[in-house]
């Protein structure tokens, strides 16, 4: 039998105006989907004009222009609809979604979706459940003594993943697509009796320990900082503005 890390996964990945997923806008997003490790993927890109200003220090991450964005992106509603639609395919194909730091980009589509669509993420799974898997939970769990950051460009040079175009969304989801496969492998022995709807799961559980931990060493450093517990996707804590 063909274990999860070896058989058919999705991939979504988004570049945004900023880091605050209750008020930053989606400016790009892909999704991969790959049948098999080797094969060839199918890529669906989606690039946004967000209607609000782009702020240079954004635009200096992922290259997308103020004036770029404006003359080829297309109005936020339609797209958010699309994007939600399509995940909500992957989840009734049966394929499990890999997002890195998964908390910030479904929170960030979902915030997209009640803003533009007075909609929600999870209305796309109501008939299909979303089976998540974030690299960046699996490896901090796995080699939790690893020092290092664990950055999706720092994951791929540890696991040996190419990553041609960082803060690229569809070059940064078939990374983090390359790299949950590397770690399947790594630890075969503790993930390859685990289903991806018991590691969705387990990972929220583990999510929230790293964040205890986290927000334990900002105490320790003198810095106290709350951290959020959830995962996949945090609870609409106020209206999307």
């Amino acid at each position: 039998m063909t274990c999860w890390y070896e058989g058919p996964l999705a991939a979504f990945d988004t570049e945004t105006t900023g880091v605050d997923v209750e008020t930053d806008r989606v400016v790009s997003a892909a999704l991969v989907v790959q049948d098999a490790p080797g094969t060839r993927p199918r890529v669906t890109r989606w690039l946004v004009n967000p209607g609000v200003p782009v702020p240079e220090e954004a635009t200096a991450v992922h290259g997308l222009t103020q004036d770029h964005l404006e003359r080829n992106g297309r109005w936020p509603a339609p797209v958010m609809y699309e994007i939600g639609r399509a995940l909500g395919e992957q989840a009734a194909a049966g394929r499990p979604l890999v997002v890195m730091n998964a908390p910030f980009d479904l929170t960030l589509l979902d915030r997209e979706l009640r803003r533009h669509r007075a909609s929600s993420l999870e209305r796309w799974f109501r008939s299909a459940p979303l089976r998540v898997l974030d690299p960046r939970v699996l490896d901090k769990h796995f080699d939790r003594y690893r020092k290092g950051r664990r950055t999706l460009a720092d994951l791929c040079e540890y696991y040996g993943v190419e990553l041609a175009e960082a803060h690229d969304a569809a070059a940064d989801a078939l990374a983090a697509l390359d790299v949950t496969r590397a770690v399947g492998r790594r630890f075969a022995s503790r993930l390859e009796r685990l289903s991806p709807a018991e590691l969705h799961t387990l990972q929220q559980t583990w999510h929230a320990a790293q964040a205890r931990g986290l927000e334990a060493w900002f105490a320790r450093s003198g810095v106290p900082e709350a951290v959020d517990r959830s995962w996949p996707l945090r609870p609409g804590l106020t209206a999307a503005a």
